[in-house]
């Protein structure tokens, strides 16, 4: 078959067509924006001490007295999880004894919260920990909540490609969509927390699910220009823009189980979108439906008012070489030295980032100030920073754009600790630009790891980034919850591994206007002496098949400068050891002129 760019190339780059499955793919992803950060306001724990019954009939002195004062993030605050026995203060309030006159309270025996808990209502009315009392001892539920919906995401992006290839984009795509909106209504009316969290773990796999399928279909049908502005820039702003959303239902709906069915509903608004958004016709190519395929090229031609060729796609016996082709496995990135070790550095960059991005976004309600301000402020900069991370990819080498966005949020991050508490207002505007620096690495991710691999083995490159991505996010919750020891503790953490990995990203090769390699041989090296895999390395004695294999890679190459290159490097070599692949060269051209 013909390439399927240069097949539909008559129908132009910003049609109707294309501009309607432009917006309405990406607007389909604005559920999974208000829907995937949902947890912060869900989950919150708002401010809490231990109840003291009215059964306790103690006088209005001793009930003031009967919480425990604690020292928290240099403040004197009281105790969220210990009081004084009842019993005690009972026997001292009919005793007429008054608290700091005639009994030293802080001697009085304590108790852990055995009649509950009262919460402050001033910010939340009512979230799942107050729900089902995920304080205290049962403070683990919380993070291990936000976990279990990542934990789908992880799952949903292993299956979803896969389901996909299998059944079709569109299929999964509203099926998904389905998933993520009917179990969001049935979680509105969970009875415990087990089963909100069993349900949160289904909602999170048709979020990422819904999410990679109307990617791969965007990316499908639209033409070269509109896909890749479609993949940087539609899907990602569309999501911030759920994600402002967010906190602006919050803010007005302060009861878990009312707001989480007000974001279910505009899942709903996606049905009728069955009858206007098509199959990709790439997808049915591949399956051997023709026939539907031109159908739906020849209906987009009629929209963009072009004419259609008679014949669009021409089959192609592709069947005989497709046997001959070698089939690469995961294997394949840790099989060479070099893809070994860009394999390792790009699972490291993708769990940091992922990291820091969502543990920025969650750590949220424990900022000073509004907790609905502040989340709305950290969606709104992810507008401007995946505007800038479009801009750094056309303008700048990835190496440099990676390390300097990294070095900003991580270096910023660091630096909030030096801020005094009273500045709370300085503090959300450097957790800003961390955030800006996060998110413009993470958007830029995508782009530079698929560069980074050839392209026998790329979809794995990518996958497995994806993957760490999502063992990233099942991490964050927990880097969030060490705030409840000390409010610095996350932002330390998550800027010091920013802004190690963005050094290390310096050690990738650059890919900035270069053509994308195609096989393992044509992968560039990674940069240092420390990873690099040089020839000086292989003239060591017992490595005489590895230098014939560089002598072929060599000869193979496409590019006669590329060969010259590889003749230029061993000279310099050479002058530390005999170049063996340099004589293997020369006897390898010689014999193919003959």
């Amino acid at each position: 078959m013909r390439d399927y760019d240069e097949a539909t190339s008559f129908l132009g780059d910003w049609g109707p067509f294309q501009l309607t499955i432009f917006f309405l793919l990406s607007a389909s992803t604005i559920p999974n924006g208000f829907n995937g950060m949902s947890v912060m306001f869900l989950a919150a724990t708002p401010e809490h001490r231990c109840l003291v019954p009215d059964s306790a009939n103690l006088s209005q002195a001793w009930s003031n007295a009967s919480i425990p004062w604690e020292e928290r993030d240099g403040q004197r605050v009281q105790s969220r999880c210990w009081r004084y026995r009842l019993d005690i203060l009972t026997n001292y309030s009919a005793r007429g004894l008054m608290p700091g006159v005639h009994v030293n309270v802080s001697n009085i025996e304590k108790e852990k919260c055995l009649d509950g808990w009262h919460y402050d209502q001033d910010v939340y009315q009512s979230t799942v920990v107050t729900e089902w009392d995920i304080v205290c001892d049962n403070d683990w539920k919380g993070p291990l909540t936000s976990s279990l919906f990542f934990a789908g995401v992880l799952t949903g992006s292993f299956v979803s490609g896969q389901l996909s290839d299998s059944f079709g984009r569109k299929k999964i795509l509203f099926a998904t969509m389905a998933i993520q909106t009917g179990f969001s209504i049935v979680q509105v009316f969970s009875t415990s927390w087990e089963m909100f969290a069993i349900l949160f773990l289904i909602v999170g796999m048709g979020q990422i699910s819904n999410y990679v399928a109307a990617f791969i279909l965007g990316s499908e049908i639209l033409g070269k220009s509109a896909r890749i502005l479609f993949s940087t820039l539609g899907v990602c702003i569309f999501f911030a823009i759920g994600y402002m959303i967010l906190p602006l239902f919050a803010f007005f709906l302060r009861d878990w189980r009312t707001l989480l069915l007000a974001l279910t509903v505009p899942g709903l608004l996606c049905v009728p979108l069955w009858w206007i958004i098509p199959e990709s016709p790439q997808w049915l190519v591949t399956q051997g439906r023709i026939e539907e395929a031109e159908a739906i090229i020849r209906k987009a031609a009629k929209q963009n008012k072009v004419p259609a060729p008679a014949v669009i796609f021409k089959t192609a016996e592709q069947e005989t070489k497709q046997r001959h082709i070698r089939r690469y496995t995961i294997l394949d990135l840790i099989r060479t030295h070099n893809i070994r070790i860009i394999t390792i550095l790009t699972i490291m960059f993708w769990l940091i980032v992922s990291i820091g991005y969502f543990g920025i976004s969650l750590n949220t309600p424990n900022l000073n100030g509004d907790p609905f301000l502040n989340c709305f402020l950290l969606a709104a900069i992810e507008v401007p920073s995946y505007i800038i991370a479009w801009q750094l990819l056309r303008h700048v080498p990835r190496r440099y754009s990676m390390c300097g966005t990294m070095l900003l949020g991580g270096i910023v991050l660091l630096l909030i600790q030096l801020v005094p508490q009273s500045l709370h207002i300085l503090s959300t505007v450097m957790v800003m630009v961390g955030k800006l620096g996060v998110t413009a690495a993470f958007s830029m991710a995508y782009v530079y790891t698929a560069e980074l691999y050839p392209t026998v083995i790329r979809n794995m490159g990518v996958g497995i980034g994806s993957m760490s991505s999502r063992i990233g996010s099942v991490i964050s919750p927990y880097f969030v919850y060490l705030g409840a020891y000390n409010r610095l503790l996350p932002y330390i953490l998550m800027g010091s591994l920013t802004v190690i990995m963005g050094l290390l990203v310096l050690f990738f090769p650059e890919t900035f206007g270069r053509p994308l390699p195609e096989n393992v041989d044509q992968t560039q090296n990674v940069k240092g002496l420390m990873f690099e895999y040089s020839a000086h390395s292989i003239l060591q004695p017992g490595r005489e098949q590895d230098r014939l294999t560089l002598a072929h890679s060599c000869v193979n190459n496409r590019r006669i400068e590329e060969r010259k290159t590889h003749l230029q490097y061993c000279k310099l070599q050479k002058k530390k050891a005999d170049c063996v692949v340099q004589r293997n060269l020369k006897r390898i051209m010689k014999t193919q002129k003959n």
